[in-house]
């Protein structure tokens, strides 16, 4: 009987996922998840986390609508994880109150510019292994990136030769868009189409 109280008395969103700790800073509640072996992101965590740090594991993937429920949430670190792929809706539901959000240290080679340019919190996506294209040129010029970080997001791989290896930065500052390479393409794929078509 006691048993029963104590389960009706404790609050839903106040239980804690068995391989975290659940600890109070500030009045906020703080989820710690850091090196615990974990290659998805627990479903349990309580919905009054305000921070997350689910960094130093071996996650994969960000799935959609993985943190939805977490409407509390102000920071967030998925570093030194193992991390691939980020599906577009990954930060549906928090994108309003984020205020960190650390992706730095992960295997992602490119990013659905969806899942980030909602984002109003400041982003830290160094040590990654880059494929420099428009989609990652687009959230460099409109997310809010933190300027420490910025000079480590290098270009892995590239359409040319000549970036790899260099900060994506750098390679914007020398005149290099992008996104005007791809509109180029395609403008000679719809000449070369156009003039079949005539021929």
């Amino acid at each position: 009987h006691a048993c029963f109280c104590l389960l009706l008395c404790v609050p839903w969103g106040s239980s804690c996922p068995p391989s975290c700790q659940c600890t109070e800073r500030a009045g906020a509640k703080a989820v710690l998840c850091s090196s615990r072996h974990l290659e998805e992101i627990p479903k349990d965590i309580p919905r009054d986390a305000v921070f997350l740090k689910l960094d130093a594991n071996s996650i994969t993937r960000i799935p959609s609508n993985a943190f939805r429920h977490l409407s509390h949430l102000e920071e967030l670190d998925l570093s030194r994880n193992a991390i691939e792929k980020i599906d577009r809706a990954a930060f549906k539901g928090v994108a309003a109150g984020l205020r960190t959000l650390d992706l730095s240290s992960n295997r992602i080679r490119s990013i659905p510019k969806e899942a980030l340019l909602a984002l109003n919190a400041k982003l830290r996506l160094a040590n990654n292994p880059w494929h420099c294209e428009c989609a990652l040129q687009e959230v460099l010029w409109e997310a809010r990136l933190d300027p420490d970080s910025v000079q480590d997001i290098t270009c892995h791989t590239a359409p040319r030769e000549e970036y790899v290896g260099k900060p994506l930065l750098q390679v914007l500052d020398a005149g290099v868009n992008f996104c005007s390479v791809r509109q180029r393409t395609t403008d000679v794929a719809m000449f070369i189409t156009m003039f079949g078509w005539f021929a």
